[in-house]
Parts: structure tokens; sequence; C-alpha cells
């Protein structure tokens, strides 16, 4: 959520976001992104990143046992 949705564009050598969100995938990880956030970036979502709703966020929350954002 918020700038974070740029990680694709951010990625350098020293910190690759976009090899870190493919292994995260990989390992059964899945990534959303803020449709808010997407949209005021002028991006949109992928299959790596897709937009998601306040509903999906929610049920995310719900059924997970633990969380990570950034």
């Amino acid at each position: 959520m918020g700038k974070d949705v740029e990680y694709q564009k951010v990625s350098i050598d020293n910190f690759n976001t976009i090899e870190q969100a493919e292994r995260f995938k990989d390992a059964g990880g899945k990534i959303y992104a803020c449709g808010s956030c997407i949209k005021s970036r002028e991006q949109e979502g992928s299959e790596m990143c897709p937009i998601s709703t306040m509903k999906d966020m929610y049920e995310i929350v719900k059924e997970s046992e633990k969380v990570v954002t950034f």
C-alpha cells in the first residue's frame, strides 16, 4: 500500500525489489495492491501485483494468522 506499489519502478541492483517479490510469490506468498494507491500513481495492476479492494484487504486480515505490510 502507499508508495510501495512502486516496487517495480524503484528496484536497484543493491535492493532488487522485483526479484524479492518474485521469490516471495514463488514461496507461496501473495501480493495485493491498493487500488487507490495504484491509480493515484497512474499505474495498473499486474499478475504479480493485482489491484485489490477494501473488501479483499478485510478478508486477508480476517483469514490470516499473520499479516505483513510495508
